[in-house]
């Protein structure tokens, strides 16, 4: 398991599983053990800097493997035109490393989440630590939270992990439902979902009346955060979630 000091770790194997989205495999110093991270927990990533200055960039992931898997962990990192990690994430060529470690702030809530009804908002990357929690959900029979994603993306191509998240929701009908919507698909093709971005008219056609046994994640870009629930680095409730009735404990900002 990975503490507070900087590790580096090997790049084992990378593969793009989209059009700007690379799927990066690390090797563990254990081979025997797992990352034993936390449900929806992330871990940062430090790189150097581009174009030979002195410095690090760090950037938060969150795994979209689990502790099942041994030796190793997944990222899925979507490559961002002039993305200083991203970028260098994915060139780095395959044995080359990267330094991560993981502190106790970016533990954000912990499974089971102990309610019926939850709703994950989420914004681009922000899908992975949902893919986190439906790890967790979905692989427990015993667990009976019913869960929406809705999901918010520019294009269909840029869906992540759309394969899994369908075949999920197919294996799963009854405790998973997916909504996209779409806020820059080209009109003329041949996309038959939502459009536009997640807004109140959006959230008050999908969302459960605000009891106390829902809970709501939130996880995107900055964008998102400041319409739906106020900055992720603030602990009040604010924005279209605040007006629908939602307490701010009742909110989770990834």
């Amino acid at each position: 398991m990975l503490n507070a000091e900087w590790s580096a770790l090997k790049l084992v194997e990378r593969s793009f599983v989209g059009h700007d989205v690379a799927l990066l495999k690390f090797q563990l110093a254990d081979a025997s053990r797992p990352l034993a991270l936390s449900t929806c927990a992330c871990l940062l990533a430090r790189v150097p800097t581009s174009g030979g200055s002195a410095g690090f960039v760090v950037r938060p992931y969150t795994p979209v493997s689990t502790n099942a898997m041994l030796g190793h962990f997944e990222l899925l990192v979507k490559v961002y035109p002039g993305g200083a990690a991203s970028q260098h994430l994915a060139q780095l060529p395959v044995g080359g490393s990267v330094e991560f470690k993981h502190i106790p702030v970016n533990v954000k809530v912990q499974y089971p989440f102990g309610v019926r009804k939850l709703v994950m908002i989420a914004g681009g990357t922000g899908v992975t630590p949902m893919i986190q929690a439906l790890h967790a959900i979905l692989g427990s029979t015993a667990d009976e939270t019913r869960v929406t994603l809705l999901y918010s993306n520019k294009e269909e191509k840029d869906i992540l992990a759309r394969g899994l998240l369908e075949s999920w929701q197919k294996a799963h009908p009854h405790k998973l439902q997916i909504v996209h919507t779409l806020t820059r698909e080209p009109s003329a093709s041949g996309w038959s979902g939502h459009r536009g971005r997640i807004d109140s008219a959006f959230l008050r056609e999908h969302l459960p009346r605000p009891h106390t046994n829902v809970q709501i994640f939130v996880c995107g870009p900055p964008s998102m955060y400041e319409s739906l629930s106020g900055a992720r680095a603030e602990k009040a409730l604010t924005g279209v979630l605040a007006e629908l009735g939602y307490s701010a404990a009742q909110v989770v900002k990834f």
